[in-house]
């Protein structure tokens, strides 16, 4: 346990401490924080929990969170923009910062519906910017150099696998070649899965793989027996195989007649 909660403050110190993205990261931990603190706190006030605090009002006026929530901002936005304090000010005006910044989005429907929807369907509006706010936090703790890092060692990924394909695409496009089903093979070369069915089946009677693979004695087992399925299931091709170029039996036959006609005479 103890292991592995040092090597959790290892990797915390490295990441995030020696890259200077502490304060980030304390602005995100107190949007949520803030967040999910006042959520609580308004639900146990409409709750009427004894004693959990309740509104704060002034002069008989209901004061809203927002109201110390921009005046934080504005306090620590200030703080931070002009005088731009140095380590461990700048974390604490994180802090403060990221407690105003919740506190607003809070009460987001508010400031944009100028009337108080908190416990109504457009109140979801808050929870929505909170949402929106959250995730733009976490993005810009992550950093930019995190998102080159990712991105090259994405791009690597990319390319070796585009290397594989390819590879992959070219092996299944040179044995459809071979057995005689070129359109597989070119379809092959984009999409090698396709070609695989292909690939395994059977090769046309006197396509090379048949006159190296199919035949007695030759590399693979039962050949012949494999050459005879072929011819089966290509009957066309095993037919025009064993049909003699420039059609053999008519000249054959004009041959013969021509000799008998000869003999007569």
């Amino acid at each position: 346990m103890l292991v592995t909660l040092a090597g959790i403050g290892g990797e915390f110190h490295r990441e995030i401490v020696d890259s200077g993205r502490l304060a980030a990261f304390l602005y995100f931990i107190a949007l949520l924080g803030t967040f999910g603190f006042i959520r609580t706190s308004t639900h146990m006030i409409r709750a009427q929990v004894s004693w959990w605090p309740g509104n704060v009002d002034v002069g008989g006026t209901h004061v809203h969170h927002l109201v110390w929530g921009i005046l934080a901002m504005m306090i620590f936005g200030y703080l931070g923009v002009v005088h731009q304090p140095d380590d461990p000010w700048r974390e604490v005006v994180a802090v403060f910062f990221g407690i105003g910044t919740g506190l607003t989005l809070d009460e987001f429907a508010l400031w944009l519906e100028l009337k108080d929807v908190y416990w109504e369907k457009d109140g979801r509006k808050s929870v929505d910017a909170m949402i929106v706010a959250g995730c733009l936090a976490a993005l810009g703790m992550i950093g930019i150099s995190a998102w080159a890092t990712l991105a090259d060692e994405v791009r690597s990924g990319v390319v070796s696998l585009v290397g594989v394909v390819g590879v992959f695409g070219f092996a299944f496009a040179f044995i459809n070649a071979t057995k005689e089903k070129f359109w597989m093979a070119l379809i092959a070369l984009v999409v090698w899965p396709a070609g695989v069915i292909t690939a395994v089946r059977l090769a046309k009677p006197h396509s090379v793989w048949a006159r190296l693979f199919y035949r007695e004695r030759r590399l693979l087992p039962h050949g012949a027996r494999k050459l005879e399925r072929s011819r089966a299931r290509y009957p066309g091709a095993a037919a025009s195989a064993a049909e003699p170029p420039g059609g053999g039996d008519a000249s054959g036959a004009s041959g013969a007649s021509g000799a008998d006609a000869t003999a007569s005479s």
